[in-house]
């Protein structure tokens, strides 16, 4: 049996486990989709949504990119940013990265990684805006692990800054942002940094004709 065909007996067993624990399971939640939660994490495969949180499918509405980015010209992300907000109409946004990322790593060297250095930029802008915190640590791991959490507030920041944020912030009081990261050696999320509903960010960010 090749790789990918143990994939799909796989999900075989995991069906047929589920009608097994509930017969109506997937009848329900196949008309139904009513998460709370929004999670915007990292592509990386150790870090599943469901899996960490102990979630089950319906729960959380998931998007994922390489180091859990929430940048201004991704028309992926405002499309889910947007869906989410608007027709699932979630509560909680989640920004969740991990400690010992492969994008945080790379972000923090002088190498060239071809196309994907467009989007390291990204990270690097980070290291600029907080240089003096992060250059000031001297262990490589501990260097990395403080820009991961930065990072994290970073892209709560830059939710904030949406439209889409600020529109249902303005109107109906809601979602609440949280940002997380995710210990790889100890399966433990930790929070970092969070903004409630309706909270004053820099007046330059901030639209009044909503």
């Amino acid at each position: 049996m090749r790789s990918y065909e143990k994939l799909l007996e796989a999900n075989k067993a995991w069906a047929n486990s589920q009608v097994d624990k509930d017969p109506h399971f997937f009848t329900r939640l196949k008309d139904l989709q009513q998460p709370e939660f929004l999670w915007i994490g990292c592509s990386d495969s150790r870090v599943p949504a469901n899996e960490i949180t102990g979630t089950q499918p319906g729960e959380i509405f998931v998007h994922r990119n390489v180091a859990n980015m929430v940048v201004h010209t991704d028309l992926n992300l405002l499309a889910v940013l947007q869906y989410s907000v608007e027709i699932l109409q979630v509560k909680h946004i989640i920004v969740c990265g991990h400690y010992g990322c492969g994008g945080i790593n790379a972000a923090l060297t002088n190498h060239s990684f071809g196309i994907i250095n467009k989007w390291l930029r990204n990270i690097k802008d980070v290291h600029r805006i907080h240089r003096e915190e992060i250059d000031s640590i001297k262990d490589p791991r501990d260097q990395a692990d403080r820009l991961t959490e930065l990072n994290v507030q970073e892209q709560v920041m830059n939710l904030a800054k949406t439209s889409i944020i600020q529109k249902a912030w303005k109107h109906e009081n809601r979602p609440d942002l949280h940002g997380w990261v995710y210990g790889l050696d100890n399966g433990i999320i930790k929070p970092v940094f969070e903004l409630s509903s309706r909270t004053h960010i820099d007046p330059i960010y901030e639209f009044d004709d909503l």
